[in-house]
């Protein structure tokens, strides 16, 4: 119906009269009758419409543009758009509705010129009435309509272009503010994502300039230098929230960039260099499957990873043709080592497909002559071959076949090489390859040739396999290790080779007629160089073999001595199997979670012991969740009745002690997550001490990396710590302690203990000691659980008679080593309290040497064991705290027993385990000259005969006992004497500390602010702990030489030295070399180092240097920046990149002390003249990008700044970044009055939003409400405003990339206040109405 009468009111307007048309030369036309008889039609479609619904409308609106298009007079066809445009404007018809009838109306093309002209305009001029989503609508259909005109444009056509040309220039327009910017750009950018395929040419231009608006908006959010940003590839695998800076797409390698934005080139581009970086790091597995968002659960292929690794497997073929043939232990040596272990994992877990990569690598190596590296090449892939050809068919393989063709195009067979050299197994990798397809084609009846170039090596193999003598292991021959590698997938030829490596480890299997074992246990280890020469799938079965014997061992219940012995060869050769990690799920995998298990189920406790202290002693890189899997089954088995024995508890206790200090700062708030799932796994139910050393632990992991201190994790854990173990502190621990751990010890403070009560009572005890005559009341008496004060009577019958009642060693085996820790800690309070009241020096000598004799004499407690305690004891009294460490020095400096045996340990030991075979013999030696014994000879045996150990003794378990010992002394000013003495004699101890550098950076970060005005203590510690490591270490493996000189000056010269910027250069270019390969620091094995691999080493001990200068650390701080700042000029521009990652990196890793004077200069800058005056000819957004001001050399001290900034917040921990949003509200928010400031700071905090968004969201608003705050601020001071539209680009950035409408109420006052151009530019954050704007 609405349509015929539109139709109606069409034709009326349109109807001419017969003597109209005859006269129409002759007549006059009265504009006010013409208007008249419109206004009348003008109501007719008025009331037409108005009674109409919209489907109605819509129809008839299209029914009435169908009519008028086809009219030829345009005046008539003026008249007839003015109608519909007067009912847009009486709000009778929606402009949204007739911009759409109007594009999707057919006879809108550009040939129908006036219709097109004249709706382009209507278009133009209604537009202001549609809302904004609407707009974005109608930009859509005039995109399309413009690509229907044609590319060549002459006068009949571009009056067309013109009008469509004015409606999308009107929808630009940013003062019109029709619909956000940021809208636009989006659009743009999706529809014409590479800037090519653009609109018509004639809009091009429109469209670049409207994209390129947005350019300062993507610099504000945009990192400097992001794509030259490399990470230091930590051990223990980021947490997730710590790779959010490092993520990459998976199929493109690009970075995930929020938003639509016209970002730099950069960008945009595959991060192939960060990948590699990551990729050619020993350990880095865990941090590139989350930097990739790979899961190993799903076996998702990653083409990109495969493209890089086939890269990365050619640069050290190339290296290989320059090397040397002699030199065995080359640098690609390593690298060959790390490859096939990338390798292997990567195609394992599905990542990547081997005939992917063999066949990228045939196709890269075409045409190339690789004579040296192509052994190596095809060892890496035997790694893979041996292990999976028995698990998937031959055709899997054959791409082998055609790189052997391409790689060994000899004629004439390959000569056998010579068998004593470790490369000879990689000269042999080809034919070892060649033999498992043969045999694999031989299962699946198929022919294979071996080919003729590899007949002598073949032939030489089964010469071997047949000859009746047999390849011996010892010394250089590496025959056998050929012959495993060979038929490790043929069990016929296997057995033999494989049986002769397990007789040398496990010994000969059969026992004599009298069943004594048959010859002693063999203690001669598998070297290094022979297990690296076994292929993946012989280490494998090697391992296998291993873990079933210890297994079978632990369920041998004969009483034939030495029958459930394991031998020592084995153990340590088991040790080094467990460094691979390509094995790890064999290994260290099993290791924890069924060989331990099981032993432990068969109660072995001799091979219990030793596998534990394997753990300690042997293994280096273990990952987090092992340890604290390893933790919670040791705690667990503490509780056992029957391993409730004096050297399984010391056992039980080292070991936790050792696994809850090595979680490392990284470590601690790794596992935050599962405490809170489980925190009894952490937390012993009775060891107080082992409790108090986590706590430390914990401390010390929030203090260093601020993070956790708000979180409910910690609270659940310290509040089970003092379930099990109620306790407290003293005072000068507390001091240190973070705030979230001291406001919880003071809402939860434990019973004090009553020194008084406690002397009373023991007195009591002695008395009835003396007094009671019958043996029987008095074992009943004293074993009886409650009161544990039995230590303290021992002591006092040595103080008082020098000797102890034989019936005492009765109690004590009643009493049992379990609770006997009650006991030590009550004695220890008692010592403390007997030391401290009477004064005079022979009374404390007499105490002392009292209880030296329980230690030494008769027993009863082990050195580490008391001294552990008593470090640990808490004093609320200061000056007993300073007696409690004047015992323990007295007790390990007055008494020469562990002086002695530590002087003989450290001169006869290397601590380099894994270059040793003769490590059993020297420490059987140790043991003959100092037996240990863990009961009182007196005591008959009754407490079961002692474990024999292979690996551990008391100096080995004293190492972190001394740690503790040292961090007491460094919380008391007035004992630092007693520790230069305690260093002194007992400081080479550090030779064999596992991680010597991780303790010193962790004892100079968490007790800067104690060590700050100490100088020379700093000196004395890093002094005893590096120099302890002289004899083993190659000189310049970790301080730089100009460091060395000032460790050797005297103290006077040493404190007057401070360096110049040269020297922090030095140290900066040395850690940016490491980073991109050069290392500075000699080759070392990195599986068992301390570190992973070289970058991180590096960071470390580029630390501890720092902060062991004689200088305070803002000094240190600002002669870092000053690197960048004033060393620019020396820095090659292609590197100053990398220099200020290396800067970020560094402040990152140091105590806040350091990096604070990082935020001195932002604020410095942002408050100078200069910044507030802006006098510059360019603009702030060129001033501030580092690549214009470098690239045009530009005043560059604002940009540097930024690009300082962005770096250290780029590598700040969780914590550290937290601290950020504070820093803006406190310190630069009340100093920012100007435009250019505003921008300054959105430079510096617009790219880390997205960091917040993903780690803590309520950043983000913080931060956005800052911003919209300080904008009203700069509105109402700066009488003129040139950068409106990039600001409120990124408060819409923000708004869609972030907060959404979170924030609408809290902003809406805010922009109510700004002025009308930022109240347009702004309305649709909080929907305000332009008549609202217009009255404001």
């Amino acid at each position: 119906m609405g349509d015929s009468q539109v139709a109606n009111i069409v034709n009326e307007i349109l109807r001419v009269e017969a003597v109209e048309e005859a006269f129409s030369c002759f007549l006059v036309h009265k504009p006010e009758q013409e208007n008249e008889r419109l206004s009348m039609y003008q109501k007719k479609l008025c009331a037409v419409m108005t009674s109409s619904s919209t489907e109605v409308q819509e129809s008839g609106i299209r029914q009435y543009l169908s009519l008028t298009a086809v009219l030829t007079n345009r005046y008539k066809m003026k008249q007839l758009l003015t109608l519909l445009e007067n009912l847009v404007n009486t709000n009778i018809l929606q402009a949204r509705m007739l911009c759409d009838c109007i594009l999707v109306c057919e006879r809108l093309t550009y040939q129908n010129a006036d219709f097109w002209i004249e709706c382009f305009n209507l278009i133009r001029r209604i537009i202001g009435g549609v809302d904004y989503k609407g707009v974005r609508e109608i930009l859509k259909g005039c995109r399309d309509k413009a690509l229907t005109l044609p590319v060549r444009l002459n006068s009949s056509t571009m009056p067309q272009m013109k009008a469509i040309y004015n409606v999308i220039e009107y929808i630009f327009d940013r003062n019109a503010s029709l619909l956000p910017a940021y809208f636009i750009v989006t659009e743009i950018q999706k529809d014409y994502p590479d800037n090519n395929h653009w609109l018509h040419w004639q809009l091009a231009k429109l469209l670049t300039t409207f994209v390129e608006s947005f350019k300062p908006c993507a610099q504000m959010v945009s990192i400097v230098g992001h794509s030259k940003m490399l990470p230091i590839v930590e051990f223990s695998g980021y947490a997730d929230h710590l790779v959010n800076p490092w993520r990459l797409d998976p199929t493109t390698l690009k970075f995930c960039l929020k938003g639509n934005l016209p970002y730099d080139d950069e960008l945009f581009k595959p991060q192939i260099d960060l990948l590699k970086h990551v990729l050619q790091q020993p350990y880095s597995r865990d941090m590139m499957c989350s930097m990739l968002g790979l899961q190993k659960q799903h076996k998702q292929l990653c083409i990109a990873l495969e493209d890089q690794l086939v890269e990365l497997m050619i640069l050290p073929i190339e290296r290989s043709e320059q090397e040397n043939e002699e030199d065995e232990m080359s640098s690609t040596h390593w690298c060959w080592l790390h490859l096939s272990s990338q390798v292997i994992y990567l195609i394992l877990i599905g990542f990547a497909s081997f005939p992917n990569i063999v066949m990228g690598l045939h196709n890269k190596l075409i045409g190339r002559d690789m004579k040296k590296g192509r052994d190596h090449l095809m060892w890496v892939l035997l790694q893979y071959i041996s292990g999976s050809i028995q698990r998937n068919s031959l055709s899997l393989f054959l791409p082998i076949v055609k790189l052997h063709e391409l790689l060994y195009p000899e004629k004439e067979p390959l000569p056998v090489p010579d068998c004593t050299k470790a490369h000879c197994t990689h000269q042999m990798a080809v034919v070892c390859i060649w033999t498992h397809l043969l045999k694999k084609a031989e299962i699946e009846h198929k022919t294979m040739v071996m080919p003729q170039n590899l007949k002598l090596q073949y032939e030489f193999f089964q010469h071997l396999m047949t000859s009746n003598n047999t390849p011996t292991l010892m010394g250089s021959d590496y025959r056998i290790a050929l012959l495993c590698n060979a038929y490790s997938t043929n069990q016929e030829y296997f057995a033999r080779p494989m049986g002769i490596i397990i007789e040398t480890l496990f010994g000969s299997q059969k026992a004599m007629p009298n069943g004594n074992p048959a010859s002693p246990l063999p203690t001669v280890p598998l070297s290094m160089c022979i297990l690296d020469s076994l292929t993946l799938h012989c280490k494998m079965s090697l391992i296998h073999s291993i873990v079933a014997h210890i297994a079978k061992l632990a369920q041998n219940k004969t009483n034939i001595p030495g029958s459930n012995m394991m031998a020592p060869a084995m153990v340590e050769t088991y040790s080094r199997l467990l460094v691979y990690t390509e094995i790890e799920s064999m290994g260290i995998k099993g290791f924890i979670n069924q060989l331990l298990p099981n032993v432990f189920k068969s109660h072995a406790w001799g091979i219990l012991h030793n596998l534990l202290d394997m753990f300690s002693y042997r293994i280096h890189h273990i990952q987090p969740h092992y340890r604290v899997t390893l933790l919670s089954n040791i705690h667990s088995l503490t509780a056992y009745p029957q391993a409730n024995q004096t050297q399984l508890q010391l056992c039980f206790e080292s070991t936790a002690l050792r696994l809850i200090t090595s979680l490392g700062s990284s470590g601690v708030q790794l596992q935050m997550s599962r405490v809170v799932s489980e925190p009894k796994s952490l937390v012993s139910s009775e060891s107080e001490e082992l409790n108090r050393v986590l706590v430390l632990t914990l401390a010390r992991g929030i203090y260093m990396t601020g993070a956790g201190s708000d979180g409910a994790a910690v609270k659940e854990l310290l509040t089970t710590i003092m379930t099990n173990t109620p306790h407290m502190w003293s005072q000068h621990t507390l001091q240190c302690f973070p705030p979230v751990l001291v406001e919880f010890f003071a809402q939860n403070p434990a019973t004090k203990e009553n020194k008084q009560l406690l002397k009373k009572s023991v007195e009591e005890e002695y008395r009835k000691w003396t007094s009671m005559a019958n043996d029987n009341d008095i074992i009943s008496h004293f074993s009886v659980p409650g009161t544990p004060l039995f230590l303290c009577l021992l002591w006092k019958m040595i103080f008082e008679t020098n000797r102890i009642n034989p019936i005492a060693f009765k109690i004590l085996e009643r009493i049992g080593a379990r609770a006997l820790s009650a006991h030590l800690r009550k004695f220890c309070d008692y010592l403390v309290f007997e030391v401290t009241n009477p004064a005079g020096g022979p009374h404390i000598n007499k105490c002392v040497d009292a209880i030296n004799d329980i230690i030494w004499k008769y027993n009863i407690v082990t050195i580490d064991r008391l001294v552990l305690c008593l470090a640990l004891r808490p004093n609320p009294d200061a000056n007993e705290s300073q007696v409690c460490l004047y015992i323990i020095q007295l007790l390990l400096l007055k008494g020469s027993e562990l002086r002695n045996r530590a002087q003989d340990f450290v001169k006869e030991n290397s601590p380099e385990h894994w270059k040793q075979n003769n490590w059993y013999d020297k420490h059987l030696a140790f043991h003959r000259k100092y037996p240990e014994k863990f009961a009182p000879e007196e005591a008959n045996g009754a407490y079961g005969a002692p474990i024999p150990v292979y690996l551990s003794n008391v100096c080995l378990r004293f190492i972190p006992v001394l740690d503790i010992v040292v961090h007491r002394h460094l919380e008391i000013p007035q004992v630092s004497k007693n520790l230069e003495q305690l260093l002194e004699h007992l400081g080479y101890l550090y030779k064999f500390h596992d991680r010597p550098v991780t303790f010193l950076y962790n004892t100079l970060h968490y007790y800067e602010t104690k060590l700050r005005d100490k100088p020379l203590l700093k000196r004395k510690l890093v002094t005893a702990v590096l120099g302890a490591l002289k004899e083993v270490r190659p000189n310049g493996w970790a301080t730089t030489e100009t460091f060395q000189n000032y460790l050797a000056k005297s103290d006077t010269d040493a404190t007057a030295w401070t360096p110049e910027l040269n020297y922090y250069l030095g140290l900066v270019n040395r850690m940016v070399d490491t980073m991109t390969g050069n290392s500075h620091f000699p080759n070392t094995d990195w599986r068992f180092n301390e570190y992973p691999n070289p970058s991180a080493h590096c960071l470390y001990v580029t630390s501890v240097e720092l902060m062991s200068l004689p200088i305070p650390p803002n000094v240190v701080g600002n002669s870092l920046l000053d690197v960048v700042t004033k060393g620019f000029v020396v820095i090659p521009t292609t590197k100053i990149q990398l220099w200020i990652n290396a800067i970020g990196i560094i402040l990152a890793a140091l105590p806040e002390a350091y990096w604070t004077v990082l935020y001195d200069r932002v604020l410095e800058t942002i408050t100078s003249t200069q910044m507030i005056e802006w006098s510059y000819e360019h603009t702030p957004f060129q001033l501030y990008n580092l690549n214009t001001t470098y690239d045009a050399m530009l005043e560059n001290k604002f940009s540097l700044i930024v690009a300082l900034t962005h770096a250290f917040w780029y590598h700040a921990g969780a914590g550290l970044i937290m601290l950020m949003p504070t820093f803006v509200k406190e310190k630069l928010a009340p100093e920012i009055r100007t435009e250019t400031q505003l921008i300054y700071l959105c430079h510096l905090v617009g790219p880390y939003l997205q960091r917040f968004n993903s780690d803590l969201s309520r950043a983000v608003m913080d931060i956005t409400i800052t911003l919209y705050e300080l904008l009203a601020h700069v509105d109402k001071t700066q009488p003129h405003l040139e950068y409106i539209d990039p600001i409120c680009d990124l408060l819409y950035h923000i708004k869609y990339m972030f907060v959404g409408d979170t924030l609408k109420n809290e902003l809406e006052g805010v922009i109510r206040k700004l002025r009308p151009a930022l109240q347009m530019r702004l309305r649709f954050i909080t929907h305000l109405n332009v008549e609202q704007i217009n009255t404001a």
